[in-house]
């Protein structure tokens, strides 16, 4: 039998799961994981048929593949897991969990934004080829919420669903009232003692739906803020990001940012057809503890000084071909050199975000943010700034 007609097997066996369970208790969901056929399979045949789809699927659509093994059952799952590293190592986004892990540590992982402007809504997608303009793969949306005094983009797994009550909600982006001060907050714990900042505004949990061992709320992970303009001096706008989950070591040779390995989902009756959200293992095994003891601090980012084009007459970036219309959104990050000499390391981009159409923009991020916070990032440029241009 041929992995392709193993994949098409498994994925009419688990649909067939999944219609006859949905009426039933989550224990028989989690019964008929664990007395699936293919769970059966000898272990090191099923290591092999995993390492060779993962090997041959190296980019998306095709990859759905590793996706529908890792849905299998039981020990597909831990051992699709073990297999599919990290996007640090790989460069590819498989799990909904990667949007939360770092980037590649040689490259940056190619992305890009829609806006639209009529509904107020984000949507962040993998570019699956050098193309500025093709379809992409759907990773982020965010939908931007204006209050009194402060602005909200509601960041989501699911283009239609920006609930904060919901089970796709990841995050959000927080404005001042003025646009020059924004905070990003997770939804979940990035590190061993995360402290949860409490407002009127943190979002109606199902108790059901988050385990009680990791308490759901807004967990701040890092400040952006711009630069005020009063004297409307000519040239883009300046900005720095205090990365208050990462440490300032992690973009220093053999430096480690902390990387989410799960979600804290704790019931697989709201996800049965996605088990690959769970995870006996503590979702914060392989999250650092308090960065505020580490040495040399969190990590600050601000953007790349523009160099002035006398021929052009304008403000210029390399953007290497990535960035094709001229605007004050448009930016670069690197690492800023906060406590000691700037190095090698302090000179190469980790984010870069720029215009190449009326509502379409490209990111481009690599280690040690993560999607998510790369995202938040270029959603404050977004945002109306007062006293900024």
């Amino acid at each position: 039998m041929s992995i392709r007609s193993i994949l098409q097997d498994m994925k009419f066996s688990r649909s067939q799961r999944v219609v006859q369970d949905s009426s039933g208790p989550a224990e028989s969901v989690g019964e008929s994981l664990k007395q699936s056929c293919w769970a059966q399979m000898p272990q090191e045949l099923l290591r092999e048929v995993l390492v060779r789809i993962e090997a041959s699927e190296a980019a998306w659509p095709p990859r759905k593949s590793v996706v529908a093994c890792a849905g299998v059952c039981r020990s597909w799952r831990h051992l699709t897991k073990e297999i599919v590293k990290a996007p640090e190592l790989t460069g590819k986004l498989t799990f909904p969990i990667s949007v939360k892990q770092p980037g590649p540590r040689d490259d940056l992982l190619r992305c890009f934004i829609k806006r639209n402007r009529s509904s107020q809504t984000y949507y962040l997608y993998l570019g699956l080829t050098h193309a500025l303009t093709d379809e992409g793969k759907f990773l982020l949306a965010a939908r931007k919420y204006k209050r009194a005094t402060c602005t909200d983009y509601i960041v989501s797994l699911h283009a239609d669903d920006m609930s904060k009550g919901s089970s796709n909600y990841i995050g959000k982006l927080r404005s001042n009232f003025l646009g020059t001060k924004f905070t990003i907050f997770d939804g979940q714990p990035t590190h061993a003692g995360a402290k949860i900042t409490k407002s009127r505004s943190t979002r109606p949990v199902n108790l059901k739906q988050v385990s009680p061992r990791v308490p759901a709320g807004n967990y701040p992970v890092a400040h952006i803020q711009y630069e005020l303009n009063m004297l409307g001096s000519r040239g883009p706008r300046r900005m720095q990001c205090t990365m208050d989950a990462i440490p300032a070591t992690s973009v220093e040779p053999g430096g480690v940012a902390p990387t989410q390995a799960d979600f804290s989902y704790s019931n697989a009756e709201f996800l049965p057809s996605l088990p690959f959200f769970r995870s006996k293992s503590n979702h914060l095994e392989r999250i650092s503890g308090p960065l505020a003891s580490q040495k040399g601090g969190v990590l600050v980012l601000r953007n790349k000084s523009p160099r002035w084009h006398e021929q052009l007459q304008c403000w210029c970036l390399n953007f290497h071909g990535r960035v094709t219309v001229a605007s004050v959104k448009n930016f670069q990050l690197v690492a800023s050199p906060e406590n000691g000499p700037a190095g090698p390391e302090h000179e190469k981009i980790i984010l870069q975000f720029g215009k190449v159409g009326k509502d379409l923009f490209t990111m481009d991020y690599g280690y040690p943010i993560s999607a998510f916070q790369a995202f938040s990032i270029c959603l404050s440029s977004f945002d109306t700034k007062i006293a900024c241009e």
